[in-house]
């Protein structure tokens, strides 16, 4: 719909008789007893101001009674005063300082508010918290912080609901609310700099009883770093009004819309410093604000599969707020107002859900964005204005769209929300208290009782790395003072197999197992028991759920992708263990025994990447087969180091948590040298997404690196001179070959900048620069890669690029096609090692679980130009059809019977097929058998493939090469299938990476003990 002359005069004689109306009005409350939504009659209103809202919102049913105005002060500054004009004013998008000057200019002028910083992001800006309540309710905060954290642990109250009652009575809630998390979804910021002062200064009975019955705390920008760039791009619009802009390649130092999925690993400062917030308020509700759908969404209810380990009472909670929210906007006349959708709360990795996880509600909002603040005209697809069940009044299928109209939408959703949440804040308080009591006793009902983790794990600093993760979360970790013993029930049996069982057989009994003393134990009788259960237990998502359409991974879990050993106990007598808190999970480090020579198993943990990167100077080797020495066993792939000083690798093996040995004498094993390998880090200017997740934990690691772009690599005539490994990490959607190596068109439109300049300061942080964003790889730098490899390099590639390695073709007798039919979303695979004496697998066991979404599906070949087997379904194994039984000849009427010749041998799914006596005939196309591609990791067997999460049509991929290193002239391309490096979830596959790095020159040792 479009904005006509008489539309807006409409809207305005409509406001205007509003405004008389409500000075009309003699009491605040409607007939239903509640209090009106509408200003106040004995308060001015700011004219100037009032009159822009008006003007920049496009049609009269964009707004609300309790944003049509706004209310004047003569002490408290508008956010005109730093804006240069009203919130959502056209052309206007401030940056994240100019939104803090404001809340300190508030903070300055007005009792009622209060700043607070709340910590800083990877490149150094401040994120802050401002706290919005009447005078009382501020001088009173640390009183009621005390009464809210009794009622956040129960414990502390004996689970006295007598008490809790009387905490609830006396304690004012905290609702917290966040803003563009997501740098593209521009609005928040302005709506909330509004709010907060409505908040403040509004003395109409509805915003007061807000005011005054909870506190309001905002955190108006959560992705500070992207907020700045994305302002920058908007003011190049601005001055480029007729160009094309820029896309935001980068958000926040390493990820983009991913920072909404970083509530499980806790990688990202952003999320930590929300959740310490969240913790150190005891808020009730987490409310985060998004922009992708018409008009609002409140796409907390969504859809199912809600997920699993949340308390009822949160799920019934979701329905209560948003349904009321959606009706009271609908009384409103606001077009375009939903609570159910598509969205599924089935992974707790979004932002919001660290309050689902931590007892108070989660809530999220998508509304309106235009991306910027230009006024646009929007038409929508048909979908989304279609009327529904759950969309009655849809949004409109034209509209003129401002960003007026956006941070309307945002403030009277959440002023309707904060006033419901306000009178029933009574229940709220009540269930937050029992949610906490429920967690508490856990153990009794739905169970279990306890996660175990053994003090003799192999993999120590991996099993602390994941404990640590916890803790972030607040988790309490204890340690077993003494030995114990738990008893596991019985496996259950399938009816099939019980028919099958001969009638002597028993059935399966309790399994006992024994831990060490020092083994760790997560006990569920705690507030916050709820997230290391669903963190640490494993998922289904079913193929035949009526969800079809997941919207983030199905699958996560985390003693898999660590690759440390958990047990779930439900055996209660678990919580009689003697134990003691932990307050600092550490793996034990250092070096024993005496000798010159120094000893450290690989049990496949990253810390021994990070310690030959700081042992510059030391000569370290990488055993090619297991040994003994000094009494104790030593893995294949152990490190042996030579000229070190001792106290400067104790210092260092203790701060990392390994454990070196001193020998006396060297071991006679095979050996090869590890050495640091120069690394060149690419990526493409098409998506940074995933390849973040790869920087992000190279830094953590400590592994140095030189970021290059496509661009740039294409530009260096001798790589090998600088380089011995290129990553290239995933770009993270199926990315053609011919669009990394074309990039978009340069023969219209114009340059794409990304670099500073006056106009846009904060665009190159600690990322990269380039003048024009379009140009890819080119042939050119295809032809460098490509010699590169050749002289000898490793190229590293997983996922996408992968399958871009083998679709340009980069690397003979390896096939890669994506499968139309499977679905594994985000989910735990296990995987088999095929060949360990390769050093690409050094430091692992049999089994591998590892993290697939819709991998690639490699397919093996030893003839130069053949795509390989591709298996289409199951494998059929039966003669043709013919005379005799299964294993009897056929014959052929009216000849003698010939002797049929011997089978072929057999190849594995994962192999390529063998090379049979007719491909030899002239055979230049057959690959020598010792430049054949080598499988590592293949995916494990259909009916032992899926960990956790969803697989359908798991037959295309189970059985084949999971991690295949490709010979290539003097050097090697590395595959991969799965991705090993993914939002800090996936530690337990890292080393997979670190050990192409480590070994980048000895890639083929143990070759020859392959097997097939």
């Amino acid at each position: 719909m479009i904005e006509t002359k008489g539309m807006r005069a409409i809207f305005f004689r409509g406001a205007a008789m509003l405004l008389v109306l409500g000075l009309a009005w003699t009491g605040s409350r409607a007939r239903d007893g509640e209090t009106t939504p509408a200003r106040g009659p004995q308060q001015a209103v700011d004219e100037g101001y009032t009159a822009k809202i008006r003007k920049y919102t496009t049609n009269p049913s964009f707004s609300s009674p309790l944003v049509d105005y706004l209310p004047a002060s003569k002490n408290v500054p508008t956010p005109e005063a730093v804006l240069g004009d009203v919130s959502g004013a056209p052309g206007i998008l401030p940056y994240a300082a100019d939104v803090y000057k404001y809340m300190r200019l508030l903070e300055k002028a007005s009792p009622r508010v209060k700043v607070f910083s709340i910590g800083t992001t990877e490149e150094g800006r401040e994120m802050i918290a401002v706290a919005v309540s009447s005078e009382e309710n501020l001088k009173n905060l640390e009183e009621n912080r005390a009464r809210l954290a009794k009622l956040a642990d129960p414990r502390t109250i004996k689970l006295d609901d007598a008490e809790a009652d009387r905490l609830v009575a006396a304690a004012v809630p905290v609702y917290y609310i966040t803003g563009t998390i997501h740098s593209p979804e521009t609005g928040a910021p302005t709506a909330l700099m509004e709010l907060a002062y409505r908040l403040a200064v509004d003395e109409s009975p509805y915003i007061r009883e807000i005011r005054d019955g909870m506190i309001t705390l905002i955190t108006p920008v959560v992705e500070v770093d992207g907020r700045d760039r994305m302002v920058d791009i908007y003011k190049w619009h601005l001055s480029h009004p007729k160009d094309f802009y820029p896309p935001l390649i980068y958000w926040g130092k390493y990820v983009a819309h991913d920072n909404n999925r970083d509530a499980m690993g806790m990688t990202l400062k952003l999320t930590n410093n929300v959740l310490h917030t969240y913790l150190h308020w005891n808020a009730q509700v987490l409310h985060d604000l998004h922009e992708s759908v018409p008009y609002l969404y409140d796409n907390t209810i969504g859809d199912g599969p809600y997920n699993a380990w949340v308390d009822p009472l949160l799920t019934d909670e979701w329905q209560m707020i948003g349904a009321r929210n959606v009706a009271d906007m609908t009384k409103f006349g606001m077009p375009g107002v939903f609570a159910h959708g598509d969205f599924d709360t089935w992974s707790p990795g979004y932002l919001m859900f660290l309050a689902a996880m931590h007892n108070g509600i989660s809530r999220l909002y998508e509304t309106f964005g235009n991306g910027g603040a230009d006024t646009e005209l929007r038409t929508l697809e048909p979908e989304e204005f279609a009327r529904t069940w759950y969309r009655q009044n849809p949004p409109l299928p034209k509209a003129l769209w401002s960003q007026r109209d956006n941070n309307n939408y945002e403030e009277t959703g959440l002023l309707t929300s904060l006033h419901y949440f306000n009178e029933n804040k009574r229940l709220f308080l009540k269930n937050y208290y029992l949610k906490g009591k429920r967690s508490i006793t856990k153990p009794s009902a739905e169970g279990p009782a306890a996660y175990v983790l053994p003090a003799n794990d192999p993999r120590a600093t991996l099993q602390a790395e994941m404990l640590q993760v916890l803790q972030k979360q607040a988790v309490e970790i204890s340690r077993a003072t003494a030995a114990f013993s738990v008893t596991l029930p019985a496996k259950k049996v399938s009816k099939a197999a019980k028919k099958d069982a001969k009638e002597t057989e028993a059935p399966p009994a309790p399994t006992k197992l024994d831990f060490p003393q020092g083994s760790y134990i997560i006990r569920m009788d705690q507030p916050y028991s709820r997230v290391a259960d669903a963190l640490l237990d494993h998922q289904y998502w079913s193929p035949e759920d009526p969800q079809k359409t997941p919207y983030d991974d199905t699958g996560w879990t985390f003693g898999e992708l660590f690759g440390v050993k958990v047990t779930r106990v439900t055996d209660a007598k678990v919580l009689d263990v003697p134990v003691e808190r932990v307050k600092e999970v550490h793996a034990a480090g250092g070096v024993k025994g005496e000798g010159p020579v120094f000893a450290i198993n690989n049990s496949a943990e990253p810390a021994l990447a990070t310690l030959r990167y700081r042992l510059a100077g030391a000569s370290v080797d990488a055993a090619e087969d297991s040994f003994e020495s000094s009494g104790r066993k030593f893995s294949r792939g152990t490190f042996l180091i030579r000229s070190v000083n001792r106290a400067d690798l104790d210092h260092l093996t203790a701060e990392l948590g390994l454990q070196a040995v001193a020998l006396t004498t060297s071991p006679t094993v095979k050996t090869h040298p590890v050495r640091a390998a120069r690394i060149a880090y690419v990526h493409t200017w098409l998506s940074t997404q995933m390849e973040g997740w790869w920087r992000l934990a190279l830094d953590n690691i400590s592994i140095p690196y030189d970021y290059i772009s496509t661009q740039k690599l294409a530009t260096i005539d001798d790589l090998n001179a600088k380089y011995d490994v290129i990553l290239f990490p995933p770009v993270g959607f199926r990315v053609p070959a011919t669009l990394v190596i074309n990039g978009y068109s340069t023969a219209w439109g114009n340059p794409l900048p990304w670099k500073n300049t006056p106009e846009t300061p904060n665009l190159v942080g600690k990322n990269d620069a380039t003048d024009d964003m379009r140009p890819g790889l080119g042939w050119e730098g295809l032809a460098r890669l490509q010699a590169f490899v050749q002289k000898g390099g490793v190229l590293l590639t997983a996922t996408d690029t992968s399958n871009f390695a083998a679709e340009i073709g980069l690397v003979t007798g390896v096939s890669s096609h994506y499968s139309e039919r499977m679905k594994i979303v985000g989910s735990v695979l296990s995987t088999k090692l095929v060949d360990g004496a390769s050093p690409i697998a050094y430091g692992y066991e049999e089994r591998i679980s590892a993290y697939c979404d819709n991998g690639p599906v490699f397919s093996l070949s030893s003839i130069a130009g053949s795509r390989g087997r591709r298996r289409l379904g199951e494998e059929t194994h039966s003669r043709p059809t013919g005379r005799g039984s299964i294993d009897d000849p056929d014959f052929a009427v009216g000849r003698p019977v010939t002797e049929a010749p011997e089978e072929e041998p057999k190849s594995e799914i994962w192999e390529a097929p063998v090379v049979t006596d007719e491909q030899k005939r002239n055979g230049f196309r057959v690959i020598p058998a010792a430049v054949r591609p080598r499988v590592i990791v293949r995916y494990a067997d259909k009916k032992d493939l899926l960990v956790s999460g969803l697989l359908e049509g798991g037959e295309d991929i189970a059985q084949h090469a999971a991690v295949v290193d490709v010979p290539a002239g003097k050097g090697h391309i590395v595959m991969f299938s799965i991705n090993p490096i993914y939002r800090g979830e996936t530690r337990g596959t890292y080393s997979l990476v670190l050990n192409t790095i480590l070994n980048f020159d000895n890639l083929d040792a143990g070759r020859a003990a392959s097997g097939k």
